[in-house]
């Protein structure tokens, strides 16, 4: 057998691998998208093909069954589903994917079957702010074909592992993969709670350069943070003792230079925990401790 002939038979392996826990989803008018088996009764799909309350989830054997909304999540385009069976092959992953690995993307828009389309992963990048208002810690770029339908379903890589999540729902020119770390971290929030929790300091602020004066009393490498413009009455922050004119420059310990690594340090971890918020004040850095509020 030749290499080529190796090569295209292992290929359609890992599609037959992946596409044992990959769904369709029939939840929105237009055509039906596909999705990932998270656990034995448990989808994963994108967010925006979950426009309708009767859903219909069609497993890789033809058998068609209703599912409902467990969680949901808009900020990062995500949704999962729950059968009432435990019926589903969960998924076998992996996070090990680097920029050139040969990947495929697999969908399962129609019951005529796995559909699947391959190149390599031309970027791993984040963060980044999703059009829908999220804040993606991470995401891959690949130049697989995102044919209509693939929305939800996995990249996999050539032994068949789910690397992530495609959607085209994230951006308005093209699709992106949510990496498996990530697209797992937040179902399992889902799961538990069927929302994503998101704290809050109950602020408005703006980046402000550091002066060079404090920027050697800070002895590290950090030109800018956030000016504090605004505080909620009674809010998180005012109640923990932070001041307008204040320029935030750490939550938890993390830096924050920007308005996204604000977004970052306050993680659904937080939500009801005091954290310590370093600021600059006349000059000076001081921390007060803030208890982290619940963004609704």
């Amino acid at each position: 057998m030749s290499e080529l002939t190796n090569f295209s038979n292992a290929l359609t392996s890992a599609v037959e691998k992946g596409g044992a826990s990959t769904v369709l989803v029939d939840a929105r008018k237009r055509y039906p998208a596909s999705g990932i088996a998270y656990a034995e009764d448990l989808v994963l799909t994108a967010d925006h093909v979950v426009t309708r309350e009767d859903i219909k989830v069609t497993l890789p054997n033809g058998k068609s069954l209703a599912a409902t909304v467990a969680g949901r999540d808009a900020g990062s385009d995500l949704a999962l589903l729950k059968l009432a069976e435990k019926v589903l092959t969960p998924a076998k992953t992996s996070s090990e994917v680097k920029v050139g690995h040969l990947v495929l993307a697999l969908g399962r828009p129609n019951a005529s079957g796995i559909q699947a389309s391959w190149g390599i992963v031309t970027a791993i990048a984040g963060p980044a702010r999703t059009h829908r208002g999220g804040l993606l810690d991470e995401y891959i770029q690949t130049e697989t074909t995102p044919y209509p339908g693939f929305s939800g379903g996995p990249l996999v890589n050539t032994a068949g592992e789910v690397l992530g999540l495609n959607t085209s729902g994230l951006t308005h020119s093209s699709s992106l993969t949510i990496p498996v770390n990530v697209a797992w971290r937040i179902a399992d929030e889902l799961a538990k709670h069927g929302s994503v929790k998101r704290g809050y300091l109950g602020v408005r602020t703006q980046p402000v350069e550091i002066p060079e004066a404090a920027r050697k009393s800070l002895k590290r490498d950090q030109s800018s943070g956030l000016l504090v413009l605004w505080l909620e009455e009674n809010g998180p922050a005012q109640q923990g003792g932070l001041f307008v004119g204040d320029t935030i420059i750490a939550v938890g310990g993390q830096t924050v230079s920007d308005p996204d690594d604000l977004v970052t340090a306050l993680k659904s971890d937080v939500v009801g925990k005091s954290v310590a918020v370093e600021v600059l004040r006349g000059g000076k850095s001081e921390t007060v401790n803030v208890k982290v509020g619940e963004r609704k």
